[in-house]
């Protein structure tokens, strides 16, 4: 096994654009083309190009595929309609996060379940251990997949110019088998930037294709392609969670403050799933005694917070910075943190952080930092 970073299909082309690439769970990745701001504000203003090949597709079929979904997932894979996708996590028996997942209904029974690329194998594994004893099979397709994401608010009207397929009707977590500039895809509108958006399932050899097409379409309405920094930023904004940040093996998902997808009332296997005991146990004890609570801290000054760098008040540790970056959106320095439940009310006065000795000022706020109008 050769420790030679994955390409992807779309790989000579971020080259001959001139991307700074870097190694990103084990994938080589554009992490900017040229100013990571410009492609940050194009996607909030107009629209942004991005290359998600790294993300791991797991095929789930067969006559209990649902079964299965239910018992290895915290979320009732029952009730997703067909077409339709859900924001649901996989949990280990101690209800620690392994990863947050989008789970799509392809068919009647069929499955798409797209990974983060750090637990891609890692997901396998536990799905393919956990299928035992069902009627279904777990199948590894990350190599079947380009994935392209195109996402802003101008995205509809560009991918409108390339496909006959229903976009208007194809509501946000929801995907649908179409043409995309002539090659078959599944054409799911999801996202991770806090904009409206398509992420665009093909199979690798139409990736270059679709991409050229969509470059030209969206250039007249300022559509430039985007890189792994400005997707960082974006979701960081959005408030959305990123695995390994604000997710990891140590945290369930109530401590995260996504207990929302942890779904006890399930229809299938008498409810029963993998982490259920300890998930109930961290479901009561997120509402009488929660430990610490994911919020949003805005710099009163220039300084960046990092992952990992502590929150303090009054010169004691009540917390600690999960994700943190410059926001073009709001001009200011972001942070997303755990912090104590008795300092996390928005509004939250003397919290700072401690940014190489000194305690930087910061404001409590709630998540998101950016919400776009509708």
């Amino acid at each position: 096994m050769s420790n030679a970073p994955r390409l992807t299909a779309l790989d000579a082309l971020h080259r001959s654009l001139g991307a700074t690439m870097t190694d990103f769970a084990g994938w080589d990745m554009p992490l900017r083309y040229a100013s990571e701001r410009d492609e940050h504000n194009a996607v909030r203003t107009k629209a942004g190009l991005f290359d998600l090949s790294h993300m791991g597709e797991i095929t789930v079929t067969g006559p209990q595929a649902v079964e299965l979904l239910d018992h290895a997932l915290v979320g009732n894979i029952s009730t997703v309609g067909l077409g339709r996708a859900r924001y649901t996590m996989i949990c280990q028996e101690d209800g620690g996060i392994l990863d947050d997942l989008i789970v799509y209904r392809l068919q009647e029974q069929e499955y798409m379940v797209v990974a983060n690329a750090s637990n891609a194998q890692i997901v396998l594994d536990a799905l393919t251990e956990r299928a035992a004893g069902f009627d279904a099979e777990v199948r590894d397709d990350r190599d079947a997949y380009a994935l392209i994401a195109v996402q802003g608010p101008e995205s509809p009207g560009i991918l409108k110019s390339l496909t006959d397929a229903d976009l208007d009707g194809l509501k946000y977590y929801a995907g649908l088998p179409g043409t995309v500039a002539g090659v078959p895809a599944l054409i799911a509108r999801t996202g991770y930037t806090g904009e409206d958006g398509f992420e665009l399932f093909l199979k690798p050899e139409h990736a270059e294709g679709v991409w050229k097409a969509l470059t030209e379409a969206g250039a007249p309405v300022g559509l430039i392609p985007c890189g792994l920094s400005c997707r960082d930023t974006l979701r960081l904004e959005a408030g959305m969670p990123l695995y390994g940040h604000e997710l990891t093996t140590s945290l369930t998902p109530f401590d995260a403050g996504l207990g929302r997808v942890v779904k006890f009332e399930k229809t299938t296997n008498d409810g029963s799933f993998v982490g259920r005991k300890a998930l109930e146990a961290a479901a009561e004890r997120a509402a009488t005694n929660p430990p610490r609570k994911l919020v949003g801290l805005i710099a009163e000054g220039r300084r960046v917070p990092r992952a990992g760098m502590q929150v303090v008040v009054d010169g004691q540790v009540v917390g600690e910075v999960t994700s943190g970056a410059p926001s073009p959106t709001l001009g200011k320095p972001i942070a997303m943190a755990y912090v104590d439940a008795a300092h996390a009310e928005p509004g939250t006065q003397g919290v700072g952080v401690d940014i190489r000795g000194t305690h930087e000022p910061y404001e409590v706020v709630a998540l998101p930092f950016y919400k776009r109008e509708k």
